[in-house]
């Protein structure tokens, strides 16, 4: 498919799916599903997935390789384009989802986040603060020092246990040090939920090479979402990030048996929520005018159970709709780039973006 039509493809995504402005105050409110199924008023909310693009401080860590963010270093990273880099990233978060159910995300996993600190920042930014965002974090063995977390409106999503796991990695006998993948379980109101935050090994070296380690990070986190469901039949669960393999890859198809169609998912299974717009030629990430999407959201058959015949079951939280916000702000408006997303750095030169990939959603609904 070309690039222009992916583009366009794009363009329609973000005006079906994503907010596009925001008011001069921000105020914690509910607000109706825009287009509620069969007339009811419903209880609306945002659950996504943002890889925010080497989210780094200022300061080096003699511990990892992030020499380059630092105000000496290659990136010239100085405190005015960290701070820069958090007022773009928080003016993202704000919008998303904010469209269908008048607030940003309740649950949103991030990725490529030095430390924590780095999350305060964010949280605590002009955006995002009156919203009451909390904060989980680990920190990871990755060389360059980039982790998963989660934030989450305290008003809404109750965390009661959070978990990270270590996946590790051999090549040539030589350890590979990754990001550990991140449970958090909780209440999204009164209902329990599981949330599995990733971010699989890279493509570096080739796709094929490289494909065997996303396949151990696919076994890692499809044993973490058995386990779950051995422990609690009918567990809802929510795994999301970025995968560095698309939907129809064979980690998600043969490792994690991920279905693109609501009605093929059995109970135990998973819903790979993102495939249709995948096979729609729509991605997250671009390069050399081609699409991919990375950046992933699944759920367990319970989150969709009741919703795929005639009479559609909301008495519980339900997915209703998913999304890829690639709102136009979000993009390159001209260049050699031009509609790929408007990112921090491109061929080593500061460009005052926002972030090299697109964040994904989902909204969940029930009856009031």
């Amino acid at each position: 498919m070309k690039l222009s039509r992916i583009i366009l493809l794009g363009i329609l995504t973000s005006v079906l799916f994503n907010c596009g402005t925001t008011g001069n105050t921000v105020a914690i409110q509910e607000k109706k599903p825009q287009e509620q199924p069969q007339g009811r008023e419903y209880i609306a909310r945002t659950i996504g997935f943002y890889n925010l693009e080497n989210l780094f401080d200022t300061i080096n860590d003699p511990a990892t390789l992030d020499d380059d963010f630092t105000p000496s270093g290659k990136n010239v990273w100085t405190s005015e384009r960290y701070n820069r880099k958090i007022r773009n990233l928080s003016e993202v978060i704000s919008r998303i989802g904010k469209k269908e159910t008048g607030m940003p995300p309740v649950v949103l996993g991030v990725a490529e986040v030095e430390n924590r600190r780095v999350m305060e920042d964010l949280v605590g930014s002009e955006k995002l603060k009156p919203y009451g965002y909390g904060i989980i974090h680990f920190d990871s063995p990755d060389r360059r020092g980039i982790d998963v977390g989660l934030i989450y409106m305290r008003k809404f999503f109750k965390p009661v246990n959070f978990k990270k796991y270590p996946l590790e990695l051999y090549e040539d006998g030589q350890r590979i040090y990754t990001r550990d993948a991140l449970l958090v379980s909780g209440y999204l109101n009164d209902e329990k939920i599981h949330v599995l935050v990733v971010h699989w090994p890279s493509r570096r070296g080739g796709e094929a090479r490289s494909r065997p380690l996303r396949m151990k990070a696919a076994m890692l986190d499809k044993h973490i979402i058995d386990s779950i469901q051995k422990a609690e039949p009918g567990a809802k669960i929510i795994m999301m990030g970025d995968l560095n393999d698309d939907p129809v890859s064979p980690s998600v198809k043969n490792v994690l048996h991920a279905q693109g169609k609501k009605a093929d998912v059995i109970p135990g299974g998973l819903y790979a929520v993102m495939e249709h717009f995948y096979r729609a030629g729509i991605g997250t990430l671009a390069y050399r005018d081609s699409w991919n999407l990375f950046d992933q959201i699944f759920v367990s058959y319970p989150l969709i159970e009741g919703t795929t015949g005639n009479q559609k079951d909301y008495s519980t939280f339900k997915l209703w709709k998913a999304g890829i916000f690639n709102s136009p702000f979000l993009t390159n408006r001209s260049g050699a780039f031009k509609g790929y997303p408007y990112r921090t750095y491109a061929g080593g030169q500061y460009l005052g973006g926002y972030s090299d990939h697109f964040p994904v959603y989902i909204i969940l609904i029930k009856h009031r």
